[in-house]
């Protein structure tokens, strides 16, 4: 049978900065539960227990347990890693956005002008180069290099206030 997970022996320092953190309560929710459970630990508590006062799982009590015992106080500071793992190299996004910047007739295709969605078709029918972008993710890579795409206007208006529209001419019958 395995030994049950506890802190170890507490010094009197780290015993007192604990109490302060829980005693206050100003400080981040993360480092309260986290010193609430190891101030508990500490006094002889279960696993099941200590879960049930912090209102967390199993698992994450005896994580931060295990962490404390490992490295200390620095525990109650977590160091969570942020967001999904990129996509693409930063090489591939400068391709990308240079590829934006080009005109589409110079790299043999029949428009003048991209849109993302023409944009990530050409860019997903790269022969030899594989980009697992969505749209989405796509004009948010280009907004941050500072492109953006308009839309282009198929009709003319004119700027005199007395015309009349062409799509509202009238037709005689």
């Amino acid at each position: 049978m395995t030994q049950p997970v506890k802190v170890r022996r507490l010094t009197d320092q780290e015993g007192q900065k604990l109490q302060r953190i829980v005693r206050r309560g100003t400080t981040s929710t993360v480092r309260y539960r986290r010193a609430m459970i190891l101030l508990a630990s500490a006094g002889g508590n279960t696993v099941p227990v200590i879960a049930r006062l912090v209102q967390a799982d199993e698992d994450t009590v005896r994580d931060v347990i295990h962490r404390f015992n490992e490295i200390g106080l620095a525990c109650l500071d977590p160091q969570w890693a942020g967001g999904r793992p990129r996509l693409l190299s930063l090489e591939e996004e400068v391709f990308v956005a240079a590829t934006a910047s080009t005109r589409p007739t110079k790299l043999g295709q029949p428009f003048t002008r991209w849109s993302i969605r023409k944009l990530l078709d050409y860019l997903h029918h790269l022969p030899g180069r594989s980009f697992p972008i969505g749209r989405e993710a796509l004009r948010t890579l280009l907004a941050r290099h500072g492109i953006t795409f308009q839309h282009t206007k198929t009709w003319k208006e004119s700027p005199d206030p007395d015309s009349t529209p062409s799509w509202t001419a009238s037709s005689t019958r």
